[in-house]
């Protein structure tokens, strides 16, 4: 079955190939599970939603979301 999950967001500075850069953040409310993507854009953060539900650790196939609490 499918859920709904929310995800909180930051704004961060992640290791890139010639020093940091400014990136997102998600962490997954359920499990804690964090995924990262480079840039501060909408697709970054569409990105980041995509990769939760691809590595989530219980292997669940959830609809993720930004947490309205962010």
């Amino acid at each position: 079955m499918t859920m709904r999950v929310e995800c909180h967001i930051t704004e961060d500075y992640l290791e890139g190939d010639y020093g940091e850069v400014e990136g997102i953040t998600t962490t997954c409310t359920q499990c804690g599970n964090e995924t990262e993507s480079y840039g501060m854009s909408e697709a970054s953060v569409r990105r980041c939603l995509v990769q939760m539900r691809e590595t989530c650790p219980e292997g669940g196939s959830n609809f993720y979301v930004i947490s309205k609490e962010n």
